[in-house]
């Protein structure tokens, strides 16, 4: 007994250092965008959907009728490390109210995000957010630790095929008080989408995050059918490759994706969403 306890507690440890190398840079590493975003490599800066409410909530602030999705990831095929999140745009006005919630983590380390974002558009090209999100993480041997930090974002549409977007995380560089080590991810992204007909949409993302080199991200959305997408993309830093598909159905979404990393294998991610 002695022996299988010392296995499981060795076990254990390792989740415990995958995790805090995974995070001990930038608490977002793990930011779960949804499996139409994943499929198109995370590049959502200038996308219009309820998930951009996780990255750039202008993305948001054309949405008609309120949206509820939900969204699961497990990473590099092991139960223990998964990512649940959740996310509701409500129109208001002539404003969306955004709200996100993520969980990751495992008993002995546990990361918790809750957002509030508010966005406009102030014409039929502009749209401009802001969100404001809190962080929580809990390490049993160090105790809990939180911060608030504040996003900004735009985007603008040159025309009816070109859209361009920008936003900004966490500028005021915060971080998690109570754990030494432990930061929110400060930087810059700027994106296009472009679609080459209304089957088809491109889009790119140039990420810089502070402290780490730019990252180059870009999908491919293909509609096969009136009710069916394909979709594939890639990122530069870390190279991986994603892919996935959707399926629509009146008010009902499924999508599903898997991104591959170099390293450390395949995370498959599921999500859905209702459109009230």
């Amino acid at each position: 007994m002695l022996l299988v306890s010392s296995i499981t507690n060795l076990i254990r440890m390792k989740y415990i250092c995958l995790i805090c190398i995974l995070f001990q840079h930038a608490l977002h590493a793990q930011n779960n965008l949804g499996s139409r975003l994943k499929a198109l490599g995370s590049a959502g800066t200038a996308l219009q959907d309820v998930w951009t409410l996780q990255q750039n909530s202008a993305g948001a602030a054309n949405i008609e009728q309120a949206i509820f999705a939900m969204g699961y990831e497990q990473h590099f095929l092991n139960p223990e490390l998964s990512t649940q999140s959740a996310v509701l745009g409500i129109p208001v006005n002539n404003y969306v109210l955004g709200l996100s919630f993520q969980r990751y983590g495992i008993t002995e380390y546990m990361e918790q995000t809750a957002g509030l974002a508010l966005s406009r558009s102030f014409s039929a090209a502009l749209s401009i957010s802001l969100a404001m999100k809190y962080h929580q993480v809990g390490i049993p041997v160090y105790g809990t630790g939180h911060a608030i930090s504040v996003d900004a974002g735009m985007q603008y549409s040159l025309n009816d095929k070109i859209r361009l977007g920008s936003y900004i995380y966490n500028p005021g560089r915060s971080g998690i008080k109570g754990l030494s080590g432990s930061n929110i991810l400060s930087g810059i992204s700027v994106g296009i989408s472009y679609m080459f007909s209304d089957k088809v949409l491109f889009i790119s993302d140039l990420n810089k995050m502070l402290d780490f080199g730019v990252n180059i991200r870009m999908g491919i959305e293909y509609q096969i059918i009136k009710r069916f997408y394909l979709r594939g993309g890639l990122s530069t830093n870390p190279v991986m490759q994603t892919g996935g598909f959707g399926v629509k159905f009146r008010r009902f979404s499924l999508d599903a994706a898997v991104s591959s990393h170099p390293r450390l294998g395949y995370s498959p991610n599921l999500s859905f969403s209702y459109e009230f």
